[in-house]
């Protein structure tokens, strides 16, 4: 007799991306396509490692996308910048993608600029700019949108992922720890310190969808949250994806640790072009980068060397990002030494294929049952949320080990 449920193969799932019109969503979004349509190999991800192929992970035929953005452009047009300013994507790939990006600007609604910042807000379409609306209002349109699309597509689940620019810091330690004291604050836009990233979280999490937060940004991270989400019978976890010059950082202080090679100082130098550069030439929003990418070498020493980590905008480099570290450790006999590398990379193609891992990992952990934080996923972020452990090795064995459990 057959099941009532929908055979796995026609099951489809919404990715609804944050920020759907930046670099790291339109590289996903062209991945994803290109990926369905057998254009591409599956380099840099995770999840087609061989460790995963029995975990029953979504397909690529199964996602649908949609998403929020605060400017007015295409998909096509993004793509197009990538490709031709940048030099990050072949445009004859963004070409064999043109009608699916064209069809998914549909999908694509005017996001959420509660406290953003001017650095950010500069960047919206007038409209939106002009727009007057609580949080809770804000949270609302945001659930409409998200109802409106699953009904649409017909869809069985949606994750929820933010890749917008970095927010200005929020210090959670100043809000109300739980819910029913935090969500009081949503209809009083004059004294809620929530910026949209928390916003965001709160409208998928409220609808029970998980929720994945790859940027440095406040987002789901509050107590009072966590427990909405526990509330709410879903996932979420964050936050800042790990791509580059701290992925190599959790993988090589291990190593002098465990040479007991004493770090003094290790000083990290980062140049890219792209809007992320734009928007992190901002102290205010650029103080949320920079304490992510310097929280893990005090857990993994047990000391705090000297650290310095800077962040520059240099127009010309578009998406390709430079980390330049300078490493100064002791010896044996007390003897200084010192160590240098160079990290090049396309900073939206390094963290690409991490969001589609984090939407398939995600989406599976929920039909597992999973709820509240995924700390599984630690080996994903630069500050993992309620993960202390900060070696790579050790992050990524608790991955492995969840995919034993499934």
């Amino acid at each position: 007799m057959p099941s009532r449920k929908k055979l796995m193969s026609d099951r489809k799932v919404g990715v609804w991306l944050l920020g759907a019109f930046g670099g790291v969503a339109t590289t996903t979004i062209v991945g994803l396509l290109a990926l369905c349509k057998g254009l591409t190999g599956n380099q840099g991800l995770v999840s087609e490692l061989p460790q995963f192929e029995k975990l029953g992970l979504l397909s690529w035929d199964q996602i649908v996308i949609g998403g929020h953005d605060i400017r007015d452009t295409t998909l096509f047009d993004e793509a197009m910048q990538l490709a031709s300013i940048s030099r990050a994507i072949d445009d004859s790939l963004v070409e064999q993608c043109r009608d699916e990006l064209n069809a998914i600007d549909a999908n694509i609604k005017p996001g959420v600029l509660f406290n953003v910042g001017p650095t950010i807000e500069k960047f919206a379409e007038s409209s939106l700019r002009e727009r007057s609306e609580s949080p809770r209002e804000s949270i609302t349109r945001v659930q409409a949108d998200l109802t409106a699309f699953a009904e649409q597509h017909g869809l069985e689940q949606v994750v929820v992922v933010n890749v917008t620019s970095t927010e200005p810091a929020v210090d959670a330690g100043q809000l109300p720890a739980t819910w029913d004291e935090l969500r009081k604050l949503l209809d009083a836009p004059e004294t809620c310190p929530l910026a949209a990233s928390s916003l965001y979280a709160i409208a998928a999490l409220e609808l029970g969808y998980p929720h994945i937060n790859f940027t440095p940004s406040l987002g789901s991270a509050p107590e009072a949250i966590c427990e909405l989400a526990q509330r709410s019978d879903t996932c979420h976890m964050g936050h800042d994806g790990k791509t580059g010059e701290t992925l190599l950082k959790s993988a090589l202080a291990p190593m002098f640790a465990n040479r007991n090679l004493e770090v003094m100082s290790w000083v990290g130098h980062n140049i890219f072009g792209n809007m992320d550069g734009k928007v992190l030439d901002d102290p205010s929003n650029k103080k949320s980068k920079v304490s992510s990418k310097d929280r893990l070498l005090h857990q993994i020493f047990g000391y705090s060397p000297q650290t310095l980590v800077s962040i520059e905008y240099v127009e010309s480099l578009g998406d390709w990002k430079t980390a330049w570290d300078h490493i100064h450790f002791r010896g044996f006999l007390g003897t200084p030494m010192m160590m240098q590398f160079t990290w090049q990379g396309c900073d939206s193609l390094l963290a690409a294929p991490l969001v589609i891992d984090l939407v398939r990992l995600t989406e599976r952990a929920h039909r597992n049952g999973d709820r509240g934080l995924l700390t599984f996923l630690a080996s994903f972020f630069k500050s993992p949320l309620g993960v202390e452990e900060h070696n790579f090795v050790k992050q990524f064995e608790l991955l492995e080990d969840w995919v034993e459990n499934v």
